[in-house]
């Protein structure tokens, strides 16, 4: 079934009025188009990456050349999703640019072009890797919560560290 605006109303998960280029922590989830296991599998409690997986994972941790005012934290790449962190800091200046702005970067980026680009440049190399072309890797959305102070940061990162234990009993599980 195509979108249609008047049947199909989509909710923003985003809290209105904030501004996601603010200075601060990000924890993001964003899942496989259909729940499809891409990346690697969880063997005893421990995510095992396959060559998909390490593309993904590798795009996380190009970001900062693109976006330079960001700071990556705890990262995972689950079977069909993944989890991360990212910090939007100060903008620096690199390079004699103002306020760390690059060719088509703004003076800090939005945790929505962050994950944008990160959506994009992922799907269209494993895509590639996969023979896939024209398939859409990533759902159309993702899920982001604002981290308010160091105690619900540690306790998000402790939740990536230890997803791969929980896989089992994981919703995003096909196979629960």
């Amino acid at each position: 079934m195509t979108y249609n605006p008047d049947i199909h109303h989509r909710r923003s998960i985003r809290l209105r009025e904030f501004d996601y280029s603010s200075i601060g922590g990000y924890f993001v989830t964003t899942c496989v188009q259909n729940r499809e296991c891409l990346f690697g599998d969880v063997m005893d409690g421990v995510m095992v990456l396959n060559d998909a997986g390490r593309l993904v994972e590798s795009v996380w941790n190009g970001l900062p050349e693109r976006f330079p005012s960001i700071e990556l934290d705890a990262f995972v790449a689950m079977p069909n999703h993944i989890h991360f962190i990212v910090n939007i800091a100060l903008p620096t200046e690199i390079d004699g640019a103002d306020q760390g702005r690059r060719a088509g970067q703004g003076r800090a980026p939005t945790l929505d072009r962050i994950v944008g680009a990160f959506k994009s440049i992922s799907a269209s190399q494993v895509n590639r890797l996969l023979s896939r072309t024209g398939q859409p890797l990533w759902q159309r959305n993702y899920y982001e919560r604002v981290i308010r102070d160091e105690k619900e940061l540690h306790a998000l990162r402790d939740y990536i560290i230890h997803n791969p234990l929980k896989w089992a009993d994981d919703t995003e599980n096909p196979n629960t």
